[in-house]
């Protein structure tokens, strides 16, 4: 198997990409992808290497994805608006033999001007119209590496989750058993979300690809132009996390065409936002739960299913979903419990981080997800809470571990913590609390500046308090919970 077959079978005409002006269909996208993976493959990438890219969601990062994919590469997207000193320290974790993007091995422009020129018409006089000879696609285990994915893991710091082809493909064919839940062919998909990111990876870009759908590319969320969008019934398949839905429903608009489904996640929806959104676009909102380390998605309504309010669905077909109480036993219905999955979506691990791996994966391969939610009499699922302490904003985990150890490099503070706190937008945002060192005088702005010169934007705290002293255990633990 491999997981860059899913672009292929499709009708060579329809639309796969697009991205403003620019289309592309089946047809282009796999010539590209073909020209794209002789390029690698010339320039010594293998099965078993790593690739990292630097890339926005865009043509160039889709047609890299499916080239490395099929070259039997493992790929690791990187957020491209990453300061360059976190950038510096995900590549060193991840020790890439190639990375694309600014300062790489490969430009996303030179790739893409190589895809595209395997993809257009065939010069007079040129039966070949400038493609050379692609090796083909190479069939690999399930269990291949395919997503090198940082994420701040079920517990302790920020690690690499490994993704395998048959944990992608697993969960696309789990989403597509519930009927009406997946893109089907034709339909436009609007791929807003990061791509760097497993929900705009797999529960967007894999998906349509799959099931022969286009992708609207976007490098930024851009509220008003996606209402344009809907009013024009230019989008048929609507996913993104709360703080997208949020942003909609408070702009002005005409009349909107709805889409066929729309699907929040990544982050916990306030049931305003979902009322406001349905009643914006008139069609509900469908909330599931999902995380990393399972492809992502273990929960999710079936459109036009009745469904208890609060709840984030069932589990989807082929995922086992256990509530686990302190006694490690099953919890009763209505009890509250760690959520533990299995199945072929689950990962084998973290990135060479094997005692994490077991904290994480039990020896019959349940992940405990470090989330706690009780079930009812029909297997609905309610979340009701985090036993971890990570920070999720607009579907991105901040683990405050990371965010606390750039504070304290900061001159002048002897001292830091970090929580997160809610959010209207984008569900919760990080709060920094700093004790200075003896005579130094913080100020919270310039603390704030300097967290955005090492940290990626959403990590950096949006308020920071000075403190005198931070609350700590009898064995010196800082106690997080006990945060002012």
């Amino acid at each position: 198997m491999n997981l860059a077959h899913l672009a292929e079978g499709h009708d060579p005409g329809t639309t796969a990409l697009v991205a403003g002006s620019e289309r592309w269909t089946y047809g282009q996208v796999n010539a590209g992808v073909a020209a794209l993976r002789a390029h690698l493959d010339t320039a010594g990438l293998a099965p078993g290497d790593r690739l990292s890219t630097v890339l926005p969601n865009g043509v160039a990062f889709v047609l890299t994805w499916l080239a490395a994919l099929g070259l039997g590469v493992a790929v690791a997207p990187l957020d491209p608006a990453s300061p360059r000193a976190e950038l510096g320290r995900q590549l060193a974790l991840l020790r890439p033999d190639a990375t694309v993007g600014p300062g790489g091995d490969f430009q996303g422009e030179q790739l893409l001007e190589i895809a595209a020129g395997a993809s257009a018409p065939p010069r007079t006089g040129d039966s070949r119209g400038g493609r050379g000879s692609a090796p083909p696609i190479v069939e690999l285990d399930d269990t291949a590496p395919a997503a090198l994915l940082s994420t701040a893991g079920t517990a302790g710091a920020p690690k690499v989750a490994v993704l395998t082809h048959g944990n992608l493909a697993a969960n696309v064919a789990q989403v597509g058993r519930v009927p009406g839940l997946a893109p089907r062919a034709g339909e436009h998909c609007l791929g807003a979300l990061p791509m760097h990111h497993v929900f705009g990876l797999n529960v967007v870009l894999d998906a349509a690809l799959g099931a022969g759908a286009a992708v609207v590319l976007s490098e930024h969320f851009d509220p008003s132009a996606l209402l344009d969008a809907l009013a024009g019934g230019e989008i048929q398949v609507l996913a993104g996390v709360p703080a997208m839905f949020a942003a909609l429903a408070e702009r002005p608009h005409g009349v909107l065409r709805p889409p066929r489904l729309a699907i929040s996640g990544g982050a916990s929806l306030p049931r305003a936002v979902a009322e406001a959104f349905a009643a914006l676009v008139g069609v509900p909102l469908l909330e599931g739960y999902g995380l990393t380390e399972a492809s992502p998605t273990v929960t999710s309504p079936a459109p036009g299913e009745p469904l208890p309010p609060g709840s984030v669905g069932r589990p989807l077909p082929g995922v086992e979903l256990r509530v686990v109480d302190g006694d490690g036993e099953d919890a009763e219905a209505g009890d509250p419990g760690e959520v533990w999955v299995r199945g072929p979506n689950v990962f084998p691990g973290y990135l060479d981080d094997p005692d994490a791996t077991r904290l994480a994966l039990d020896e019959h391969g349940w992940l405990r997800t470090g989330d706690v939610a009780a079930t009812d009499e029909d297997g609905h699922v309610f979340l009701l809470d985090r036993q971890k302490d990570v920070v999720i904003v607009s579907g991105f985990n901040v683990w405050p571990a990371e965010v606390e150890a750039v504070l304290a490099a900061v001159p002048g503070v002897a001292e830091a913590a970090v929580a997160g706190r809610p959010h209207p937008l984008t569900g919760e945002t990080v709060h920094a609390w700093v004790v200075p060192e003896a005579g130094a005088a913080l100020e919270p702005a310039s603390v704030i500046a300097y967290c955005r010169e090492h940290l990626a934007r959403y990590k950096c705290p949006t308020e920071v308090a000075v403190a005198a002293e931070l609350p700590h255990g009898p064995a010196g633990k800082l106690l997080r919970r006990s945060l002012p």
